[in-house]
This record gives structure tokens, C-alpha cells and sequence, in this order.
């Protein structure tokens, strides 16, 4: 039986400590705005910013290449906005030409876009689009919960509004709390909004009124102290090992996995590139080729209808090495009934390219 004594009477989180959560956030974010810490996993921040930021009379571009997508034009569209979906099937990224495109047509004030789909292992071309946004003074929200410590994510040089993370992938921490950016002009939108939560879990303005504006010598409510320590504790491993440096690790452990899949005979999911450095998602030979039991590792099976059509190597956080690709590629090659050193071989060549 595993010990979680450990985790027993501990104390509740004191105000130096969320302030040093948020300032820890504010870096890996590389911005000066506003952090809120929300209590809840990163879906719960994202439906606050939807709810915030949606209302009557808004247009919404909303750009779906994955699931989660879908989901928060869902509460934008509850929360009185008009949103236009820009989508790409899933086995690919959007195009700058398209977002161009779709802005042209209907001059959206908001835009939400995913930065990096682990479902299916693409990374949308982020500056590009963000460019385009800020020529047409449209509000910005980027959920970067699956890229923040994988790849860049530079608030305030790139121009985000609004950017959410959570620690439960890349950052390898818990996915109980979760942080969100906030720009002047996003809090602009937010204030003028008279249909965004207040007096909510969802409220974005309570944490603000309540405790970012304030002396912070009192935090209001209770909020959870085992997740918010394990943030920490998972902010603190990047910064310290440096955020290039472990950007890097993942960039290796996505190009590892592609040499040592093409030996198997397995190509990346995604059809025109845009390979997430997160998570590597390969097309299966055929479908139903791998079944869950043919698993194990940092493997696993596709999400709802991409069941049995590919299989995500999930190299993120800590697993973002040679030795967890390659007992990936080992478990391939066996499930597929060849022998893997041609895989080994060539997973360690690309992870030292």
C-alpha cells in the first residue's frame, strides 16, 4: 500500500504562498499582466473566460482543431455571443489563410484558438494568427494548457489577451488549479460585460476585487493547498532547469518518436505538419490495429471517435526523454509483431539530431 501519510494536516496555504504562485506563473507566461489562480482544473478557467468574455452583441471566431475547442465556443454561445467556428478536421492544423479569411468576412472582436491539441498532437501557428488579431484589434484567448512548458508561450511579446495553463502535462504537475493572464484590455472587456460571473466560482473579477487588487494579506475563501503546492513545486522544476531547456527535451522526444514510429512503419496523425512538441500522435496501419491491452507506458489509445485510429505517445513533462520514447517504440514494435531495433535505433538518432 502506497504511503500518502505525507499529504496529512497539512497546513492551509498562506497569501506569501499564492502570490508566489502567481509570480511563478506570470514567468513561465513571460508576461506583466494580471494572473488569477483559479481553483479547478483548467476547464473550469476556461469556461470563466468564455463566460466572461461572451455576451450579446459580441462575434466570436472561434478556431477548432480538437476537441476542447468545440467546448468553449459551446459556453461562449451560452453566454449571448455570436460565434463563428473556424474548423480543421482533426488530423490537421488551421491555416493562416483561413483565420485571415474568416476575420475579413466577419470582424470578430474575440478570437479563441487552442495553441496545442494533445488529443491529436498538433500545434496551430500561433504568432502568425496572433499577428493577424492584433491588426484588427481583436481580443486574443489562447489555451495553452497543453503547450506551456513543451513550446513557447510569450504572453506580452506575442500580444495574448487572455492565456490559460494548468500543470497537469508538460509542466508534470497536478491538474487541480489552473492560471489565467489577464491584459488591461481583456479586464476592459470583462468590466463592461454585465453578464460575466460575479459572486461565482466562475468569477474572474471576484479573485481580482477580492485579492489581486488588494493588499493580499488575506486570501479570500479556501483554496486548495495540496494542488497549489504541487504547482509550485512543478514551476519551480522548469524555471530553475530553464524553459528553453525544457522546451528542448520536448522537441527531442517528438522527434525521437517520429524516426523511431517511421521504422515501424507508423506516420504522425497529422497530415501537414504542425507536429506538437506535447504529445506525438501516430496513425495507427489500420484501424483497431492496436487495442488497449497492446499498451502501457506513456501510450494510449485515441479519444472518443479517434478510437482506434491512432495512438498517443504522451512525452510530456518528465517522460520527455529517450528511455520513455524508446519503451514506447518497444511496445509498438511488439503489439505489431516486428522487431524493434531498427525503431530503438532510430528514435535515439533523432532525439541526438
Amino acid at each position: 500500500m502506497t504511503d500518502y501519510s505525507a499529504l496529512l494536516d497539512q497546513r492551509p496555504l498562506a497569501p506569501s504562498e499564492l502570490v508566489h504562485l502567481e509570480e511563478l506563473s506570470a514567468a513561465v507566461l513571460a508576461t506583466s499582466n494580471d494572473v488569477i489562480i483559479m481553483q479547478g482544473e483548467a476547464i473550469l478557467a476556461l469556461e470563466a473566460v468564455a463566460k466572461s468574455v461572451g455576451a450579446p452583441g459580441v462575434i466570436a471566431l472561434n478556431i477548432v482543431t480538437g476537441p476542447y475547442g468545440a467546448i468553449f465556443g459551446d459556453w461562449m454561445a451560452d453566454a449571448g455571443a455570436t460565434v463563428v467556428t473556424l474548423a480543421s478536421e482533426f488530423d490537421s492544423v488551421i491555416s493562416v489563410e483561413a483565420v485571415a479569411a474568416a476575420i475579413a468576412e466577419h470582424s470578430p472582436r474575440v478570437l479563441a484558438i487552442v495553441h496545442a491539441e494533445a488529443a491529436t498532437g498538433g500545434t496551430n501557428p500561433l504568432v502568425e494568427i496572433l499577428a493577424l488579431a492584433r491588426a484588427a484589434d481583436i481580443l486574443t484567448i489562447v489555451d495553452s494548457v497543453a503547450s506551456i512548458g513543451a513550446e513557447p508561450v510569450l504572453v506580452d511579446e506575442w500580444g495574448i489577451d487572455i492565456a490559460v495553463i494548468g500543470g497537469q502535462k508538460s509542466l508534470a504537475g497536478p491538474a487541480g488549479v489552473s492560471a489565467v493572464s489577464v491584459s488591461p484590455a481583456a479586464w476592459a472587456v470583462i468590466d463592461n460585460n454585465p453578464g460575466a460571473p460575479r459572486g461565482s466560482s466562475l468569477s474572474l473579477t471576484d479573485w481580482r476585487d477580492n485579492w489581486t487588487r488588494t493588499d493580499r494579506s488575506a486570501i479570500p475563501g479556501m483554496p486548495s493547498w495540496l494542488e497549489s503546492r504541487g504547482l509550485i513545486a512543478a514551476l519551480e522544476r522548469v524555471l530553475t532547469e530553464g524553459l528553453d531547456a525544457v522546451n528542448e527535451l520536448h522537441r527531442r522526444a517528438r522527434a525521437a518518436t517520429l524516426a523511431g514510429a517511421a521504422e515501424l512503419g507508423i506516420g504522425p496523425w497529422q497530415i501537414d505538419g504542425g507536429y506538437a512538441p506535447v504529445v506525438t500522435a501516430l496513425r495507427l496501419p489500420s484501424p483497431g490495429a492496436l487495442s488497449d491491452g497492446d499498451l502501457g507506458g506513456i501510450l494510449s489509445v485515441g479519444n472518443g471517435a479517434l478510437r482506434g485510429y491512432l495512438v498517443r505517445v504522451n512525452h510530456t513533462g518528465r517522460a520527455a526523454a529517450l528511455e520513455p520514447v524508446q519503451d514506447a517504440m518497444a511496445r509498438l514494435a511488439t503489439a505489431l509483431g516486428v522487431d524493434p531495433a531498427a525503431s530503438l535505433a532510430a528514435a535515439e538518432a533523432g532525439w541526438n539530431a
